[in-house]
């Protein structure tokens, strides 16, 4: 009966408070409100996950959020910085291919995002087979290094989070 109600509980308390992170104040409407959509939202959506992610390491999963929120506060700077200060001619454009060890689409998912959400580099396709990205970088000169860096910093992280 419980699963029911609540077929998502860390999405439902996780839609309570983005709605109330949303609408800047904390009352018993609100609170209502968050409450209502954090039930029916997971409820009406719940066809749409047959096989529900497991997280198996939340502390993880923690620390990776704490990364990647790291990461794109030092990305602005460093791609203001590019912006304002290299000429186009000096700006190194690349396309890099990753191949992925990750096979959990939510993992996947969550690392094309990661990928997108960094200033500077934007996922731009998913193969197929689901076995490498397509990320392009705005400025490096090492591709190399920078797939190795998204597969050692996220990718691995991942991996452990999910599988």
């Amino acid at each position: 009966m419980l699963n029911r109600v609540f077929p998502h509980p860390q999405l439902t308390a996780f839609l309570l408070v983005i709605w109330l992170l949303l609408v800047n104040t904390v009352t018993v409407g609100n609170v209502v409100l968050g409450t209502v959509l954090g039930i029916a939202i997971p409820g009406i959506t719940q066809p749409f996950w047959p096989n529900r992610p497991r997280i198996d390491h939340p502390f993880k999963a923690l620390i990776y959020i704490v990364i990647v929120l790291w990461d794109i506060c030092v990305a602005n700077v460093v791609v203001a910085g590019i912006i304002l200060f290299k000429s186009n001619r000096n700006t190194h454009s690349h396309w890099i291919v990753v191949p992925l060890d990750v096979r959990s689409p939510e993992a996947i998912t969550i690392l094309a995002g990661t990928i997108t959400m960094t200033p500077g580099t934007v996922t731009a396709m998913l193969s197929a087979d689901a076995r490498y990205l397509l990320v392009h970088c705005l400025h490096t000169d090492d591709p190399d290094g920078v797939r190795d860096e998204i597969k050692q910093r996220y990718e691995r992280r991942l991996k452990e989070i999910f599988e």
